[in-house]
């Protein structure tokens, strides 16, 4: 569905605009400024690493791998600069909130069982494979308590419990850091402004899940993007080519950023399809050449500390421009 058949729409859009410009995040800044580059769609390209930075970083003399969604990563992540880390929350059967990617703790601990079956001691209990810190899975206020003022974090939420996970958030001191996320269906209001969501930084993710479209992409974009809880970023979900030109007009419009996941069949279609084959193949320098120069300004990786080379290399951190290729 093209935008310049919905002027309504159109002037929507710029009305968002307009209130992006003049309209600051609905919650007080950190005194250390570590929000301001997220909602400053103009400075440069940002660093998320995936599940946190668990990858050796050979180019930084860190030569081991690390647990991921660890205090030990998290604590790399913030050695090597990245601007943001990527965990994932799970609920005990207890209660707890901890940080685990999977259902189960088998593939990243010494244990056996699913998370959801488990009490919060159960889980700590247990041993992250591969930390010489000896440590246990972290709870998410743990987590929140062991980055602040040091690091941005984004939150991916595996289970419906967002009310859960955004009240912890709001009573941790690093409310100021969290960026939580939803996919919003077609037609839907803008999820920033929900409860669960309102005093947070939020990010809407638009495109398809397992195959199945949730709307129109540039149509949900375009809703979202008027929430009144100013949104920082757009997350693209296996969008075709087509679908991300129009998004990427309503985030240009709304001058918030485009976020992309660097990770093997993740991010929008026609630009890994084009990338080499393969795992971290597809995590390198052609993809993120593509990303960058189509427009990305937020880019997810298991390969943080390459990535920061590369920006490095190409004078893209800091006060950069964003870049912006005429001919698409």
């Amino acid at each position: 569905m093209r935008l310049a058949r919905h002027p309504s729409r159109r002037l929507a859009a710029i009305a968002a605009t307009l209130l992006a410009v003049t309209a600051g995040p609905a919650f007080a800044q950190p005194s250390d400024g570590l929000r301001e580059r997220l909602y400053d769609w103009s400075d440069g390209v940002l660093v998320v690493a995936h599940r946190a930075c668990h990858a050796p970083a050979p180019s930084r003399g860190m030569d081991r791998v690390a647990p991921e969604n660890s205090l030990a990563a998290l604590d790399r992540c913030v050695a090597l600069g990245v601007d943001m880390v990527e965990i994932d929350v799970r609920r005990t059967a207890d209660g707890a909130l901890v940080i685990l990617h999977d259902a189960t703790v088998d593939r990243t601990t010494d244990g056996h069982g699913r998370v959801s079956e488990m009490t919060l001691a159960q889980v700590q209990a247990l041993r992250l494979k591969g930390s010489d810190a000896n440590e246990a899975p972290p709870t998410l206020e743990a987590f929140l308590a062991h980055a602040q003022g040091r690091i941005l974090i984004n939150l991916d939420v595996k289970e419906p419990i967002a009310e859960q996970v955004a009240q912890v958030v709001l009573d941790s001191e690093a409310a100021g850091q969290v960026l939580v996320k939803a996919r919003p269906e077609a037609g839907a209001a803008p999820m920033a402004d929900l409860p669960a969501y309102r005093s947070l930084a939020f990010m809407p993710m638009v495109g398809s899940v397992k195959g199945r479209a949730l709307g129109a992409p540039a149509d949900v974009a375009a809703m979202q993007v008027m929430a009144e809880n100013r949104i920082p970023a757009i997350e693209l979900c296996d969008l075709r080519r087509s679908e991300f030109k129009a998004v990427r007009a309503q985030a240009r419009l709304s001058r918030v950023r485009l976020w992309s996941n660097a990770l093997a069949r993740k991010g929008f279609k026609g630009v890994v399809a084009r990338a080499r084959a393969g795992g971290a193949a597809a995590d390198g320098r052609v993809t993120w050449r593509r990303l960058i120069d189509d427009g990305v300004s937020v880019i997810q990786t298991n390969r943080p500390a390459a990535l920061l080379d590369y920006l490095d290399a190409r004078g893209l951190r800091g006060a950069a421009r964003p870049v912006v290729n005429a001919a698409l």
